[in-house]
């Protein structure tokens, strides 16, 4: 029988916990160091990492360029977060959350800053008009499944993905936990796309491009290496719909930016025009 933690009257941070991620976790905010930020030659700079949450924008930048939109030519800058480049003076005056993706929007004065991955799909899509309906109701239903991932995802990744495969030791009852929800999230999307082609319906919207980076990994790529322990074949409905968005080539596209592992062909480290991916 292992010893029940009894939590300490006022908690203090003890640097050599977190597991993998310890050495970029603390309880403080603010920059670590003095760094000046890249600048290309677009209006549009983006400083991310190809997680789940900084391919949503790149995603969502090359539909945009695929669907005509010029203005939304980007240049993609590598933050290392392993290396703690999140916690740059530059970037934190872009994202006070020192957190990937962050987005500086020259084409405006003074530049527009948009930090959060969600917060970055609203501005883009209302400021080139796609991928987010006009109707009121339509709208309504497009913001609450983005809201939905924005709330959701943080029990697969900091949940279930830390307890299950990064933490220094594992543990039955939070895992077992963060499973249960995690596999209750799936259930809700399998749901909602027995009868709908997408998120929202018969069209392709922002709710599909924040959803598929997290949860098309997770039926898909085995995220985690947890696809059998997850069961996630079974979410049928889901597994068509992740095979749909991903055959899009403004996806396999948007995968590949500022991508650091995997296969070299796959990696697009830096992304300043269309000749990136040749």
């Amino acid at each position: 029988m292992t010893d029940t933690y009894v939590p300490p009257k006022v908690w203090t941070w003890d640097a050599e916990s977190g597991g993998r991620f310890a050495n970029i976790n603390r309880p403080i905010a603010g920059p670590t160091h003095e760094k000046t930020l890249p600048i290309g030659e677009h209006p549009l700079q983006l400083y991310s990492l190809g997680t789940p949450n900084g391919i949503k924008v790149t995603i969502m930048l090359e539909e945009l360029l695929a669907a005509g939109v010029t203005e939304a030519e980007y240049d993609a800058w590598l933050i290392n977060i392993g290396e703690g480049d999140q916690f740059g003076s530059d970037f934190v005056a872009i994202n006070p959350n020192s957190k990937i993706p962050a987005l500086l929007d020259h084409s405006t004065t003074p530049p527009t800053r948009v930090f959060e991955s969600a917060a970055i799909l609203v501005y883009l899509a209302e400021k080139h008009g796609h991928f987010m309906p006009t109707d009121l109701s339509a709208k309504a239903e497009c913001m609450s499944w983005v809201m939905w991932q924005m709330g959701s995802a943080p029990y697969l990744g900091g949940g279930f993905g830390h307890f299950y495969a990064y933490a220094p030791e594992k543990y039955e009852y939070p895992i077992n936990r963060y499973a249960m929800e995690v596999k209750r999230q799936l259930d809700v999307l399998n749901r909602n796309l027995a009868d709908r082609e997408f998120m929202c319906g018969d069209d392709y919207t922002i709710a599909d491009i924040a959803i598929y980076p997290w949860y098309g990994a997770a039926v898909l790529h085995n995220i985690y290496s947890a696809a059998e322990f997850l069961d996630v074949a079974s979410y049928t409905h889901v597994v068509r719909w992740a095979r749909q968005i991903e055959d899009r080539p403004a996806v396999q596209r948007g995968n590949r930016v500022n991508r650091t592992w995997g296969a070299e062909e796959k990696r697009v480290t830096e992304r300043h025009s269309a000749a990136d991916f040749d």
